[in-house]
This record gives C-alpha cells, structure tokens and sequence, in this order.
C-alpha cells in the first residue's frame, strides 16, 4: 500500500505507506486532511495493522520499508495565508474556507506522483484513500483510471448530520429552532444550538457552504467509504449513512491517537506520562472527571473561567487538557488571564485537578481504572455557561448512581464494542477486522 497524506503535504513531505499484494505489489494512496500527528503518523500505520490482522491476502512490509517521503510543493503565503500554516491544527477559523480552497492547488503535484508512481510500476496505483472534503480528488482518480474512496475520520452519524444540513439547509427553511434533517426519520430533531455559528449562516451562496458541498458532493461518486466507527456501537446511523449515499460503507474503527507528544524527545514523552498516570494512581476508581475538548477545538475565554470556578465548586478531581480559548493562537502559550486567579497553584497544591496544557497521553488517561465519564457542557463558543451549571452538571456525571452510574456502565459497554471489533478470539475476527477484509476484497477484484 502506498500512502499519501496532506497534513505532510503542507509541510513539503509525504507520508507514505507502503503495503504489497501476493503477485502483484498494488499499491493504494491515502490523501488526508488534518495534523500531522493524528493522521500523518496514525491512521496509514493503523491501516496497515488492520490490513495485516483482517485479510489473508495482505502481506506486512519490513519497518524500515513501510514508511516513504514524497515532497509535494504547497505555501501558504501564495495562497493568502499565514505562513506557518501547515496543516488544519494550524488553520484559524476565519481562513477555514482559504485553506479549503488552497488544497485545491494539490491536485497538480498528485497527478505528478501518480504518474511517477505509474511509470515506477509500471502499473497505476489499484486504489486512492482521501478525506471527505477532498473530494477533488475523485476527479484526479477518475482520469487517471484509478477507484477513489472517502474516508471520514468521524463516525457514521455525525458526518451524516453534517454533510447532509450544509447540503441541505434545513434550519433555513423554518423560523422554528427545532427542524428535522433529510436522512433522518422526520421524529428526530435537531436544533439551531446545536449548529456551528457557520453553518447556521450558510446560505447556499457562502464560501462556507460553495466549498464543502462541492467536495460533499464529490465524495459522494467515491466507490464507497470508510469510516472510523465501530458496527456494534451506532448501526442506526450507519444505517442511515449507507442508505442516504447509496454506497458501501466499511467500519474500521476506532483508530486511536499515537502515543506521541509534538516537540519532545522519547524521555521526555516518558516522563510526561508518568505524570498524569502517577496522579491518576493516587485517585479511586471512577473519581477523575477528564475534559478534552480536541487537538483543533477550544472553548471562549468566559466558558472557560466558568468551567474552571464550576470545577473548584464541584470538588471532584479532575484531569483537564487544556489549550488556549477560541480566537487565540491554539500553539501558543498560555495566559493566566485565561482562568480565575490562582486557580491552576490552588489545584496543584489540593491535588484536586491536573491542568496538562496542550497535549495529554489520552489513551492512558481514559483507560485508567480512576476515570469517569465526560458530557456536554456548551454546543458553541457563543453559549453563555455559568460555574453554577457547570457544577451542577459535573455532579450528575460523577454521580456514583443514578443517571451518573447508567452513563458509566454505558460508556463501559462501548469500551468493551470498540476493543473486540478490532481483535480476533477462537478465530472469530471483530467486524472491524472482517469489515477491513471485504475493503480489500472488494479494491482487489
């Protein structure tokens, strides 16, 4: 398999995968759109762990072949962007659509790496993998003679919802806040809340709105989708996705986050996690409230000074990942401005919370014995959130019965979906694994 991603791209390099068949040494592309970390680095290494476990035709390539570089011009200066965006971790929002648009300039370096890859060959390339809003790249599949496939990095029912209001526009056509999404059975409403302040205003004639229907609607002739979800966990929406695009879709979640902190050497990293695991050892079972809110999201400076006073006020103990608020530079250091007085020294010195600013070990925090359950909080940067509503619903979730205690044993009911859809027992495969095998089945024949 071989593997390009844009996130390397954007940064003059691609990540390549390389994963060869039996006789015939095919090869796939990936093209993906995010940061470099997430998905340069996780998702063709996840891929190839898949392959390898699901299918008996996939042969694992040596390590030190499965990785290669291919250099691919892209500056963002000459597109009207600052010049260290690099990738969309990087991207403001207000240049959301001006970074969209300036991937479009792509299509010329990857047509000139397919042929490369051709003429190397001496076959074209069996398959091309890209993101959902990439759909420019059918087009470049297409003439080149080569089957496309999206990938969404989200699962089945979320990205059904998105793509499917912005080509729609249903919030647009009712002054109610509540309207039903086509897809979606007619009882199940969704709400302007819920929407972001973007897509709310989008009226079809938007740069919002030109850009992401256009690659919407191009993913959509892709031969079919993959999807990072698990079968057992969301079939209605899964359901609804494949009946409302017409395609196959296969599930091959959850592709997990590596282990890796951006700008530290492996001790450092080491070290780091030590950290937050030490702290979280000292806790009981289930105690420790853990907030995240994403590599690439945050929250505003008044929800986040409420969320923090809400948290003191609650008393639970607390891991919170935290990064700058919306509107300021995510990579960018941190103000105490950004929170009460003295909050992070009273917490560190209580040892009631642990503030990890801008990158936690993940994986390790939300498989450690001590952590609870996360929930809603705000649906957009404009909510107003009071200490008092974020008390009252940190109370709830931490609560060891009642609506707490049925969150938890669901959350662990998901937990114990995820891990066997990607492992084999009795020589029974997880659906992840088996829905990896009829991909390749089906990109083979």
């Amino acid at each position: 398999m071989f593997a390009v991603s844009c996130d390397a791209v954007t940064e003059a390099q691609n990540v390549a995968l390389q994963e060869k068949h039996h006789k015939s040494g095919v090869k796939l592309i990936y093209v993906q759109l995010n940061s470099p970390t997430k998905h340069v680095q996780n998702h063709p290494i996840e891929f190839e762990s898949m392959l390898s476990r699901g299918s008996d035709i996939i042969v694992s390539c040596p390590n030190n072949t499965l990785l290669h570089l291919a250099e691919l011009p892209f500056n963002p200066t000459q597109h009207g962007l600052p010049h260290n965006v690099e990738n969309s971790e990087k991207v403001p929002l207000a240049d959301t659509i001006k970074f969209g648009i300036a991937t479009l300039s792509l299509e010329t370096p990857l047509r000139s790496l397919i042929s490369q890859i051709t003429q190397q060959d001496g076959q074209p390339p069996l398959c091309i993998i890209s993101d959902l809003v990439f759909g420019w790249v059918n087009n470049v599949s297409k003439s080149c003679g080569i089957s496309n496939i999206t990938f969404t990095t989200s699962n089945a029912y979320g990205t059904l919802a998105y793509f499917s209001v912005l080509l729609n526009l249903p919030h647009r056509k009712t002054e109610s806040n509540e309207f039903s999404v086509p897809g979606f059975p007619q009882n199940y409403k969704f709400q302007r809340s819920q929407l972001h302040k973007h897509i709310r205003e989008a009226n079809g004639n938007d740069g919002w709105s030109k850009f992401f229907n256009t690659q919407f609607e191009l993913s959509m002739s892709s031969k079919g989708w993959i999807c990072n979800t698990v079968e057992e966990i969301e079939p209605l929406g899964l359901q609804l996705l494949r009946k409302y695009i017409d395609l196959p879709v296969w599930t091959i979640g959850p592709l997990l986050l590596p282990t890796t902190l951006k700008g530290c050497n492996s001790e450092q990293q080491s070290n780091f996690i030590k950290t937050c695991i030490e702290w979280l050892d000292l806790k009981y079972e289930s105690s420790v409230l853990y907030i995240c809110f994403g590599s690439e999201s945050s929250i505003s400076t008044s929800q986040m000074i409420a969320l923090a006073e809400g948290l003191e006020g609650s008393g639970k103990e607390f891991i919170w990942v935290i990064r700058p608020p919306f509107g300021f530079d995510m990579s960018g250091e941190f103000k105490e401005e950004w929170l009460p007085r003295g909050f992070e020294e009273r917490m560190r010195d209580s040892k009631k919370g642990l503030l990890v600013h801008k990158w936690g070990p993940q994986l390790e925090i939300l498989s450690h014995r001590s952590t609870g359950v996360c929930v809603e909080l705000t649906r957009s940067v404009e909510s107003v959130v009071t200490k008092e509503e974020v008390k009252k619903v940190i109370e709830l979730v931490m609560d060891q019965e009642g609506k707490g205690k049925e969150m938890k044993e669901k959350a662990n009911e998901i937990a114990i979906h995820m891990k066997e859809a990607k492992t084999e027992k009795g020589g029974v495969k997880g659906s992840s694994l088996r829905s990896m095998h009829d991909f390749v089945r089906t990109i083979l024949s």
